[in-house]
């Protein structure tokens, strides 16, 4: 099948099309049902009819977005009419759901005539909190927004003129940083006269760009002075019309930095290129073929072209999904009356800043691997890059809220917190303990130091104030690996080759000697294996918190930090814990990596340590010992085992968490079965810490809950340790290290 049949089947599949309403409340009993309706509903009615700003408390309107169309211009289909635009509005509703967690009507509506358009939308305004107008034709959609913006209390935002603008605006930011240029000396060329060519003159201007400095051309050649006289040009374009002679679009090029085109395929030759200024920038963003093809035009001469496109199959793609969702986040989430050029400015420059940092693997896999460095080749994030969200929604707020155009202010270190709430649950938890750590940072050491991933991780971990990481490594390797990353710092580099200390020797020995090891052999170690060595470093104390396991199997690198750091006092057992993430709960799984059939007893100290964990991230522990008995339903010895560890548990007055069992699954995770049918469990609300009978049971169960039930996890978090060590697992991102640093730093602060 081919793209135009896979889209078909696609918008065709039941449901049809991209868009469902869900509920937010509970809805499953008659009591439910009489607070979202009659008669309950009154009460937020009246509320609001006092006071009419109340409906952004009892409402959605605060986090809803009318799409509205007349389908007068739909990408390259041209006027086909409000109903056939429907689908391109649904997908617009997508994207600002699965990008800025905004919800969306869209709105299609049956008029050419610009009153009768800005009379429906200017009606609709108690319904949304902001507008986003859509495929609508110049020159009417620039009297459409003004009108709208003039009358209308919410920002409304015509994002074919402005999204392009602010995008690409981002991207010469950049292009001019790489190209070695000044903003204010650039010529720049526009191949299109358009409302998005218009809008992006107008904004290279907001951004720095003299505006007598910008040439435009349409299809009939420059806009002179010559033309404008004349009355040949519409009033949105007149403003850029230069006093020179009237001349083509090959004239307007010659000698410019900046080439931006906004008009049709094929236009512009290689020997256009040619006779641009040194080390040029091209943005060709007619879609779907651009002015000029990207090889073609890089090709074109031996210094660096700059190159962006509107295709998502070559570097640079200028996306406007990298706008709009994270404008209105922003724009919504402080009550914003409108949005003013300082705001897209503001997002213009958040997005080329946020391209000049390391970028998350999770990003690189979604792109295939491709390498994602600030260059030529990468001069704007990525749309999947989840960093945009809290990036570009705090500095647009922070712009409104500066201009004074905000009805609500925000906090920007909390607000960016909330933010990555909306991206999912474990980045609420995580926020919880990343706080905590950069309160009293902590040295912590990293083997495999010279890996990739761990020299990436590194740099995170102390570009934010985390933890002062220490990579166990050859330095040269690791300095080469770094500058290759484009990453900024110098870290703290220990090769256990070169830096064998006899300490670590002898401490070693003393604590391995009667399990085989001689001095000769406690030395070999160090030297050799990186986790013998960080062990060392942590149990003589020149580190606070050890992580490895990059590129070793889960028992291999457990294995030496057993051996050298052990278990904490009174503490027979370790254990792996995963924190898995849903929508609206977390759970601690244990144990999923380490004990195979622990004891009652094992159990019972497992409990202990997955409710020290949670506490960490800020969760009160209840913990559920299960089985696939209910309270004694079934007599083994396998059920028996839980059992007796709940009543040790019940039995140690320092035990100070809610637990019990054995339970099954559903009876601990539901709360109406608890409450009903076990009213006389220990626990006043569902589990969220969950101990496992065997490392079987606690390794599928985390799997599937992670796999099919969408549970995100954090870990192994490595629990029951005298000191703060954690192994990753092999393959892990550059994400996950730093979570577990961070849950090491917060171990050692403790301690």
């Amino acid at each position: 099948m081919g793209l135009d049949e896979d889209a078909l089947e696609y918008h065709e599949r039941e449901p049809p099309g991209k868009l469902e309403i869900a509920t937010t409340k509970p809805t499953n009993t008659q009591r439910d049902l009489s607070l979202a309706y009659s008669p309950g509903v009154a009460a937020p009615c009246r509320k609001i009819d006092e006071n009419p700003d109340d409906a952004y408390k009892y409402t959605a309107k605060g986090n809803l977005v009318g799409v509205v169309s007349n389908g007068s211009a739909v990408l390259g289909l041209g006027d086909i009419g409000a109903q056939a635009s429907k689908p391109v509005m649904e997908g617009k509703g997508v994207l600002f759901k699965r990008f800025a967690d905004i919800d969306v009507f869209d709105i299609e509506l049956e008029h050419s005539e610009v009153d009768a358009f800005v009379e429906s939308v200017a009606a609709m305004e108690p319904t949304f909190g902001g507008v986003n107008l859509e495929d609508i034709k110049a020159p009417e959609c620039f009297e459409i927004e003004e009108r709208l913006r003039e009358r209308m209390d919410v920002p409304v935002f015509h994002d074919d003129q402005h999204g392009t603008a602010i995008i690409s605006g981002a991207a010469l930011l950049n292009a001019a940083e790489i190209a070695g240029k000044d903003l204010e000396d650039l010529e720049v060329a526009f191949s299109g006269a358009g409302a998005a060519a218009v809008s992006c003159a107008k904004f290279y201007a907001s951004l720095g760009i003299p505006h007598e400095n910008i040439t435009m051309c349409d299809i009939d050649g420059v806009l002179s002075q010559e033309r404008a006289d004349a009355g040949e040009l519409s009033e949105h374009a007149e403003p850029f019309a230069q006093g020179v002679e009237s001349g083509e679009l090959a004239d307007a090029i010659a000698g410019a930095d900046v080439l931006v085109g906004l008009s049709v395929g094929g236009i512009v030759s290689q020997e256009m290129i040619r006779s641009m200024a040194d080390d040029p920038i091209v943005f060709a963003m007619a879609n779907p073929d651009p002015e000029i093809g990207y090889e073609e035009a890089k090709n074109a001469r031996d210094d660096t072209v700059i190159m962006a496109t509107g295709r998502s199959d070559y570097p640079n793609m200028v996306n406007n999904v990298l706008g709009f969702p994270f404008i209105f986040r922003g724009a919504l989430d402080v009550r914003a009356t409108g949005i003013t050029e300082n705001m897209k400015v503001a997002a213009a420059r958040a997005l080329a800043e946020l391209a000049r940092e390391d970028v998350p693997d999770q990003v690189v896999k979604a792109y295939g691997d491709q390498p994602l460095q600030f260059g030529p080749e990468y001069i704007l994030p990525k749309p999947l890059d989840p960093r945009v969200l809290f990036e570009v929604a705090p500095a647009v707020a922070e712009a409104a809220m500066e201009e004074g155009i905000a009805r609500d202010s925000v906090d920007l270190d909390a607000y960016r917190e909330r933010l990555e709430a909306r991206l999912g649950k474990s980045r609420e938890m995580m926020r919880v303990v990343l706080n905590k750590a950069e309160t009293d940072p902590k040295r912590v050491a990293l083997g495999d130091g010279d890996d990739e991933k761990m020299i990436r991780a590194a740099y995170q971990l102390q570009d934010q104030g985390i933890a002062e990481p220490v990579l166990l490594g050859d330095s040269e390797t690791v300095e080469a690996v770094a500058a290759d990353l484009g990453l900024d710092f110098d870290p703290e580099v220990v090769d256990p080759a070169e830096h064998a200390s006899e300490r670590y020797a002898e401490r070693l020995y003393d604590l391995r000697k009667r399990k085989g090891v001689t001095r000769r052999e406690a030395s070999e170690l160090l030297t050799r294996d990186t986790n013998y060595f960080g062990s060392a470093m942590l149990e003589t104390g020149d580190v606070d918190a050890f992580l490895t396991g990059l590129t070793n199997h889960y028992p291999s690198a457990l294995r030496p930090p057993l051996e050298v750091v052990g278990t904490a006092p009174d503490t027979d057992v370790v254990a792996g814990v995963y924190m898995l993430t849903f929508k609206n709960r977390v759970l601690f799984c244990a144990d999923a990596t380490v004990n195979l059939d622990p004891s009652a007893e094992e159990l019972a100290e497992i409990t202990r340590h997955v409710a020290n964990l949670a506490r960490r991230f800020d969760v009160e522990p209840r913990a559920a010992l299960l089985s696939y008995s209910d309270f004694g339903s079934v007599e083994n010895e396998g059920t028996a085992k839980p059992r007796d560890a709940v009543a040790t548990l019940h039995d140690d007055p320092t035990v100070d968490f809610q637990v019990d069992g054995e339970m099954q699954a559903d009876t601990a995770v539901l709360e109406d079965v608890l409450a009903d049918t076990y009213d006389f469990a220990e626990l006043d609300g569902p589990a969220n810490c969950l101990v496992f009978p065997n490392l079987e049971a606690g390794n599928i169960a985390y799997k599937l809950l992670q796999r099919l039930g969408g549970a995100e996890a954090v870990g192994p978090v490595l629990v029951g340790m005298d000191e703060p060590v954690h192994v990753i697992q092999r393959g892990d991102e550059v994400k996950d290290i730093v979570n577990l640093a961070s849950v090491a730093v917060v171990e050692a602060q403790e301690e």
